[in-house]
């Protein structure tokens, strides 16, 4: 009787042993898989970068996020279903067929305790620095469980397939771009990023989705010089212009023979004032076509990040904007796109312009037409959508499907619309609330 006592006590406090080792195991995998879904991968590159071997094996493990997780599926639901036959087995020694339960009940607590809540609480406390410690232990399990978990992943695979479903193991389930952003509009919405920095870090990474006739001036704006125009009337033009660049045509405006730079305007004039010993029926000599340069026309889709490179690539910071059929649409410069990132560039000789946008109480505002969808969703931090059209006047004409009168009211998107003013055919003003 002493010696099964004794060997009793020995299965006893050995199988016990065995169940909390098991479960700590299984706190490993758990801890591992919160670590390292929740871990950002930028943050791991950085660390990396920074010499932690930890973190580098953390971001080779999350390239194949299947096979990652797979594994450490395959080796938790191991661990936890030997803990809880061992536990069984132990307890129907102890407690007959009553056993049963109780190891349930006992083992449910255990795992549902140590096992899973609090590792997994401790590794999304710092994801990361638990990724780059359970990394290097966990590399080698991966490794051995791979054949098994390609068996499982085929299996898994051909199943969705009976349903419709196909899995792209390289597809990201977020693109870089929306996960950047994502993390700024949280950032800003719980205080820890003011709205002017996340407009400008918006608007950097916004540049590969707009194009350039989102921002350009059009036709109707720009200032224009005749070739054609006497040399007084070109200078004067000139020297009382806001603008540094000005495009020069013949006959009509949609023939542009170059763009006309104020710098070299009175760089000529001095030359031909230097030799004509300060006379200045001299200028008259002047020929615009000598001294303009050649005009640089770029096609109204084009990305503004592309826009951009070729500005800076050319070293030229003005293009005149042409739609599909060549015809002149407006103009663009570099500063231009500038502005989408930093906001708007104002120096000592732009023309104050009338404010595009009134806040009224009660969280309506009066805002001109031809204000961009873009520009009023970052003022005023909503999200009305610019798909379908640029402007305010735009979106209203296109949900509407026709050219409102004043005075008519519209409904969508969430948002109130009153058509406040109308010029011809343009909607000038308009009142707009969310509903």
């Amino acid at each position: 009787m002493g010696e099964a006592g004794a060997l009793l006590d020995t299965v006893f406090w050995v199988t016990v042993g065995c169940i909390l080792a098991l479960i700590a195991v299984s706190g490993f995998f758990s801890g591992s898989e919160t670590a390292l879904t929740a871990s950002s991968r930028g943050k791991l590159k950085t660390q990396g970068d920074k010499g932690e071997k930890g973190a580098l094996t953390a971001l080779r493990l999350t390239e194949d996020s299947e096979r990652l997780i797979g594994a450490i599926l395959l080796g938790n639901n191991l661990v936890n279903i030997l803990a809880a036959s061992l536990a069984t087995a132990l307890f129907t020694r102890m407690f007959g067929e009553s056993g049963v339960a109780l190891a349930t009940l006992v083992m449910t607590v255990l795992v549902l305790v140590f096992a899973e809540v609090l590792p997994k609480t401790y590794a999304i406390t710092n994801p990361e620095t638990a990724a780059g410690r359970v990394a290097p232990l966990l590399r080698p399990v991966v490794a051995i469980f791979a054949p098994v978990v390609n068996v499982v992943r085929f299996i898994v695979r051909r199943v969705l397939a009976l349903f419709g479903v196909r899995i792209d193991p390289d597809r990201n389930v977020l693109s870089v771009h929306e996960e950047i952003a994502g993390a700024l509009a949280l950032g800003h919405s719980e205080g820890m990023l003011e709205k002017e920095h996340r407009d400008r870090l918006l608007g950097a990474l916004d540049l590969g989705e707009r194009t350039v006739e989102e921002i350009m001036l059009h036709r109707s704006q720009i200032e224009f010089i005749d070739a054609d125009t006497p040399t007084e009337e070109v200078i004067a033009q000139c020297v009382q212009s806001s603008h540094s660049r000005l495009p020069v045509f013949r006959g009509e405006p949609e023939n542009i023979i170059g763009v006309l730079n104020v710098r070299d305007l009175m760089r000529e004039v001095h030359h031909l004032l230097s030799h004509g010993k300060g006379r200045l029926k001299r200028v008259r000599h002047l020929r615009l076509e000598s001294i303009v340069r050649p005009p640089y026309f770029v096609p109204e889709t084009t990305p503004l990040d592309e826009q951009m490179r070729h500005f800076l690539q050319r070293r030229n910071h003005f293009a005149l904007v042409v739609d599909e059929y060549g015809a002149l649409h407006g103009l663009i410069t570099l500063e231009d796109i500038l502005e989408e990132i930093v906001g708007e560039i104002e120096d000592e000789y732009d023309v104050a312009e009338a404010t595009p946008m009134f806040r009224i109480e009660g969280g309506e505002v009066l805002a001109d037409g031809a204000m961009t969808i873009r520009d009023l969703n970052r003022a005023m931090d909503w999200q009305l959508p610019d798909d379908e059209a640029i402007t305010v006047a735009g979106l209203v004409i296109h949900e509407s499907q026709q050219i409102p009168q004043e005075g008519q009211v519209f409904g969508f998107h969430g948002f109130r619309f009153e058509v406040v003013e109308r010029v011809e055919n343009r909607l000038t003003r308009l009142r707009i609330r969310p509903l």
